[in-house]
């Protein structure tokens, strides 16, 4: 028969490996920038805690992920905020069309908006977000799209990466949209999820720090660029 320390330190590891999220730290494949540590993440696979701001819409738990939708008696998106500090970060996230007609996620400073990944079932693009309000002498800015199907029911994973001026989206590891504005190179402090329309669901939301740069990211830019151009 085993000693119940024996059994008391199985036990325990169990506990210990059952309780560790999955690929917690692991960090996805960037094309511009390094990674660092882990500044937030929430797996999204229970009801948003009080930490998040639910400012519009529905929101809530179905079959393991959060789903959010906009409600016709808010006239406004959906909008679920929380708050997290940082200049200059990658963010993966997944997401799955329910029916939304668009989704974002969107970056805000002290003073309101400045930036957004767009994700629509026909394709993603990078914006410079109006800063002053829709009444104020700024203007959003579509920094970059791709076209593609997103296509609905399915989950499709999206990392973002922030440095700088530049942001740079990338879709299924795939197709990535890249842009750059001086307005977007300040602080932000939180990030929040949009759905425009009917639903859309999300899941393994992560934020890590950036430590610097990728050593290709000048040919990787380059090409970028280039292929802004033919697209114009």
């Amino acid at each position: 028969m085993r000693s119940l320390p024996f059994l008391t330190l199985v036990v325990i590891g169990l506990s210990t490996a059952a309780a560790k999220p999955p690929e917690t730290q692991v960090a996805p494949k960037t094309l511009m920038a390094t990674t660092g540590k882990v500044l937030f993440s929430d797996d999204l696979n229970a009801a948003l805690g009080k930490d998040w701001k639910t400012l519009k819409g529905k929101w809530e738990l179905t079959d393991g992920v959060i789903r959010g939708a906009e409600l016709k008696t808010d006239m406004h998106g959906a909008v679920a905020r929380h708050n997290v500090t940082v200049k200059d970060a990658v963010i993966e996230y997944s997401v799955k069309l329910d029916g939304t007609k668009q989704t974002s996620l969107s970056l805000n400073g002290a003073k309101g908006h400045i930036c957004r990944v767009i994700v629509r079932p026909t394709g993603m693009s990078v914006q410079k977000d109006d800063q002053d309000g829709k009444d104020g002498p700024d203007m959003a800015v579509s920094l970059d799209t791709v076209d593609g199907e997103v296509k609905a029911g399915e989950w499709h994973s999206i990392v973002v990466e922030l440095r700088g001026p530049d942001i740079l989206a990338t879709l299924d590891g795939k197709q990535t949209a890249y842009g750059f504005h001086a307005a977007i190179d300040v602080e932000k402090t939180n990030l929040g999820f949009t759905v425009a329309g009917e639903s859309a669901s999300f899941r393994g939301l992560r934020v890590w720090d950036v430590t610097g740069t990728q050593k290709d990211w000048d040919a990787t830019r380059t090409k970028l660029l280039a292929d802004k151009k033919r697209k114009n």
